[in-house]
């Protein structure tokens, strides 16, 4: 799954304004016990993503996060080839174990790297290679990522366990991976079981013929790209609960006015798209608020989304995105914002 898109900073122009401490909801995941705040933080960033984040400013994000009432953090191997993992135990140890739902995901193992290069650059984290990612959706590898991720985390347990990017692998995530992971759950050892991916076709097969309890779903059910309505009407009818990751698709929903020289999915936008993303601009400072704000608190208008997940590398960003969140949009934006993307994907 793609990672975690970084969230605007707090001096993001007409950031509304909300209470000095605001609240933020709790959702339940599918027909579990667990309950995570509607902001997750995502640790991507803090595995040094594109690039490097020192250990005192990582811990201050974190810290940010606790104190501005986020209890939902999401991580995995892949993120700084462990890094993110560490980084995140060390934060949340101490911290009321009952307080807090961690995720982390399964289906790349980290094993010696016999050809380094000095840095993991080319898979996206500015941070050594001494390690490399050999993918394994294996009953047993599945297993030995679960308890090499608690070694790292510093847990005894994982709240959610989600299969990473099994999209060249579906046929044996269902006939390992999955019933693995049942198995960890009846264990005690993960709480709910899931997928993770970009994409919202696989996770519908996942949906309809294994027992999850969630599924994380990328840029695909967003305030520009809607594409994933059929997975979440799925999981609405199965009481399965959806995680929405990269609500600014990596970028184009993250400015008050967005620009030419913004990504969405990583690559320029098509004009049409960019056209459509500067009128949902106008349309929120017609209504007293910022294109972030919308893009934000869209994905959870749907009642399958527990959670909406972005990548957290400063303070900042984490006090923009809890203000935001605890900022309501006005409700006629809904229907305008529907209009304005419809027919655009």
């Amino acid at each position: 799954m793609t990672e975690h898109q970084q969230a605007p900073t707090a001096t993001a122009p007409a950031t509304p304004t909300a209470r000095t401490t605001p609240a933020l909801e709790r959702r339940r995941v599918g027909r579990t016990a667990l309950e995570v705040t509607t902001l997750g933080f995502g640790a991507a960033s803090i595995g040094n993503l594109h690039r490097k984040v020192d250990d005192d400013t990582a811990r201050a994000t974190m810290d940010a996060a606790w104190d501005a009432g986020v209890r939902y953090f999401d991580t995995a191997p892949h993120y700084g080839l462990g890094l993110s993992e560490r980084r995140l135990g060390q934060s949340l140890a101490g911290r009321p174990r009952d307080e807090l739902v961690l995720s982390t995901k399964v289906g790349r193992l980290l094993v010696p790297n016999e050809h380094p290069v000095g840095d993991d650059l080319a898979d996206g984290f500015d941070t050594p290679d001494d390690l490399t990612r050999l993918l394994d959706y294996s009953a047993s590898g599945v297993r030995r990522s679960i308890e090499e991720s608690l070694d790292r985390l510093g847990l005894d347990r994982i709240d959610i366990a989600l299969v990473h990017d099994p999209d060249d692998h579906v046929e044996q995530v269902l006939a390992e991976a999955l019933p693995e992971l049942v198995r960890l759950r009846a264990e005690g050892v993960v709480g709910a079981i899931g997928v993770g991916m970009n994409q919202w076709q696989a996770p519908l097969r996942f949906v309809r013929e294994s027992d999850l309890d969630v599924v994380m779903v990328a840029g695909r059910w967003t305030l520009l790209d809607r594409t994933g309505e059929p997975l979440l009407a799925e999981c609405e009818r199965r009481g399965v609960s959806v995680l929405a990751a990269a609500p600014f698709n990596t970028g184009l929903l993250s400015r008050s006015d967005p620009g030419g020289d913004t990504h969405f999915d990583y690559a320029a936008p098509d004009p049409r798209l960019l056209a459509a993303a500067r009128e949902l601009a106008h349309l929120a400072r017609d209504h007293g608020t910022v294109l972030p704000h919308l893009a934000l608190t869209f994905p959870l208008q749907h009642p399958a989304v527990a959670a909406v997940v972005t990548g957290q590398s400063r303070p900042g960003h984490v006090r923009s995105a809890v203000q935001w969140l605890s900022t309501p949009v006005p409700e006629a934006v809904w229907p305008e914002a529907a209009k304005i993307v419809e027919g655009v994907l």
